[in-house]
């Protein structure tokens, strides 16, 4: 009786092994080929995107290259399958010297010359349009699993108190539709830059907390991020599938169900 028990149970876990593995691969295909999750783990694009934010990439809007699998394995030279990003796109990419993925949005296209001139974009030798959109309001307080802390428009601010950054809408040329910029104070670092001239087959982003943010405004020779090559890219943000407002999942009372399947603007 014993005999025929044992055959059973290592056939039990074999079996077990199988599904476990077939699912692993089934779950690389797909992250790889259409969609990868990716959190959202600094304030560098509010208010579009908030700390805690997840949403899955959408792989297949630009093609694939070596940094589509996990660990940058994919066996591909440049870019398959690919396409252009739009300006206005915001886009996971792979940081080009640090193996890190960031997300920001498409600001330069190659050819374009980009500019900040007080705080204000210029693209192509014309200032690209705001309207004032009142202000972002936060708790200052400690945000996602990092416990960073914003920065506000009105500090000193104590703990608890309301953190403010000035909202504007922007209108990039050429763009679908309009999205959300913050601003936190004048004079910042990067609020006027020389000019740069996207290369060909290049990008510039921005994050749209335009005073939070490690973006192309830094160029690479100073260890920022500068222009980012097309096999970089990642993908597209199309929409947020859930978000969570505390330092884990587990705290229910901090998600934000008003983002849940919100899109991205």
């Amino acid at each position: 009786m014993a005999d025929s028990v044992a055959p059973k149970k290592k056939e039990g876990i074999w079996e077990t092994i199988k599904t476990v593995f077939w699912a692993l691969v089934i779950a690389g295909i797909f992250r790889t080929l259409f969609f990868q999750p990716f959190w959202i783990p600094s304030g560098s694009m509010k208010d579009t995107l908030l700390i805690g934010d997840f949403l899955f990439v959408n792989k297949m809007a630009y093609g694939y290259s070596a940094h589509s699998c996990p660990f940058s394995m994919c066996p591909i030279s440049g870019r398959i399958l690919g396409s252009a990003p739009a300006r206005g796109d915001v886009v996971v990419f792979r940081h080009p010297t640090r193996d890190v993925d960031f997300i920001k949005r498409v600001i330069g296209l190659p050819g374009d010359q980009v500019q900040m001139r007080g705080g204000r974009l210029w693209l192509n030798g014309e200032e690209v349009p705001v309207t004032r959109a009142g202000d972002f309001v936060e708790v200052k307080e400690q945000q996602g699993p990092q416990g960073l802390i914003p920065r506000c428009a009105n500090d000193p601010v104590s703990q608890g108190g309301e953190c403010l950054s000035e909202r504007y809408v922007e209108t990039l040329p050429g763009a679908s539709g309009s999205h959300s910029i913050l601003n936190i104070t004048d004079g910042w670092i990067a609020d006027d830059t020389p000019t740069f001239v996207v290369p060909a087959g290049q990008y510039f982003f921005m994050g749209d907390n335009r005073d939070n943010s490690e973006d192309s405004r830094f160029p690479a020779e100073i260890g920022g991020l500068g222009f980012v090559p097309e096999e970089y890219l990642i993908g597209r943000a199309d929409r947020i599938m859930f978000s969570s407002a505390g330092r884990s999942l587990l705290y229910f009372w901090t998600w934000r169900s008003d983002r849940f399947f919100k899109a991205v603007e």
